[in-house]
């Protein structure tokens, strides 16, 4: 009995090397050939090839098949032609491949993402600005009217509300960990053709001062961002959501491989205080800044050109009630470093109204913290 198993190995052992030869001299062996199958009646029929079944290499189906039930869907219907001001400004319309969303028709169409079994939808403020309707249609075909949650015009950002049962809810990802490079797919509905997947990488992340919204931190991606994609899933190769589509640069309407979306993490914190309060509060000090040059910083002698340098106080602010000057340099809020304007606003923004929170501050190169009352960020005009 000995021998005979002694054989067996034997013989698959010859067998296994075997295989490795002809699959490293002669790979076109092993592969399955296709099979001949006849097309039309019998006695007339064309004898055709068709290929083997086999797993798809490099393909992104599971991200797009985990994400897209999520993504729906937003039909808005207006009472009124009347446009927003903001929609005839030439720079936003710049952005919006000269057509701003909602211009010159009755009902328009977005994307809008499912974030909560509880219906709450995040889509973009410009796709229902205005609306006297809401509609959403899933990806499996229901429609549902929606409700207005709450809307945040300095992110661009809008929560609304569907009653379903059953809903697909997409998974949120990391854009902290997200890097330039990355694989991104983009899904919305362009044009109103349909439920469609776009492929792309990160281009840039932490875009800034584009003039879009009052509050940018946008991911930039060349994945194929068009009109009707507003609001749709910027997602990684998980399936995972990272952004929500916001916008793309464009001179012709269609995408030229420069689209934004805003970071989930910003979508997340605008869900949580719109639930939470039914808008977003943000906190404020009253001072206008600018960033600190490396020239900047050689003229005036500084130490390092990290920081942003306050340019003006406003009178009974209340970085005016704390101390604060002009010419004054804002190192640190709260113990979290500034780096440079964009940041300062955001952690501010981040404060609670009525908290007393301590500043650091380089003026005449000596650093002091100053504890300041942050008062309530009045609320920008869209």
């Amino acid at each position: 009995m000995r021998r005979y198993w002694l054989l067996f190995a034997q013989a698959v052992t010859i067998a296994l090397a075997a295989w490795m030869v002809v699959a490293a001299v002669r790979p076109g062996w092993l592969e399955q050939k296709p099979t001949q199958v006849q097309v039309g009646a019998p006695g007339k029929s064309v004898p055709m090839l068709q290929a083997p079944p086999r797993a798809a290499t490099g393909s992104y189906r599971d991200a797009a098949a985990k994400a897209m039930p999520s993504v729906v869907n937003i039909y808005t219907s207006k009472a009124s032609r009347e446009a927003h001001p903001l929609l005839k400004d030439p720079l936003f319309r710049r952005f919006f491949g000269g057509r701003a969303p909602q211009d010159e028709q009755l009902a328009s169409l977005g994307s809008g993402v499912i974030v909560s079994s509880d219906g709450y939808i995040v889509t973009n403020f410009h796709v229902i600005d205005g609306a006297d309707a809401i509609e959403v249609g899933l990806a499996d075909g229901r429609k549902a009217a929606a409700t207005l949650v709450g809307t945040d015009p300095e992110t661009d950002l809008a929560v609304i509300r569907i009653r379903e049962g059953k809903l697909p809810v997409m998974v949120l990802g990391d854009p902290e960990q997200a890097r330039v490079g990355d694989v991104v797919l983009a899904i919305g509905n362009p044009f109103g053709v349909g439920q469609t997947v776009t492929m792309g990488i990160i281009s840039a992340l932490g875009r800034n001062n584009l003039h879009i919204n009052h509050v940018e931190n946008f991911i930039q991606t060349d994945a194929a961002i068009n009109f009707g994609n507003s609001g749709g899933a910027l997602v990684d190769t998980n399936g995972h959501l990272l952004g929500i589509n916001s916008a793309i640069y464009s001179q012709t309407g269609g995408s030229v491989g420069i689209g934004f979306a805003i970071p989930v993490s910003t979508a997340k914190s605008v869900l949580d205080a719109i639930v939470k309060n039914g808008h977003v509060v943000r906190g404020w000090i009253g001072i206008e800044s600018q960033d600190i040059t490396p020239e900047m910083a050689d003229s005036f002698g500084l130490p390092k050109s990290s920081g942003a340098i306050i340019a003006g106080v406003v009178r009974g602010g209340p970085a005016a009630r704390a101390g604060i000057q002009p010419g004054d340099i804002l190192v640190a809020v709260a113990g979290k470093k500034v780096l440079d304007t964009n940041e300062m606003l955001k952690l501010i923004a981040q404060l609670e109204p009525g908290a007393s929170v301590p500043m650091t501050i380089l003026r005449q190169q000596r650093e002091t913290t100053i504890d300041v009352k942050v008062g309530r960020r009045p609320r920008q005009a869209p």
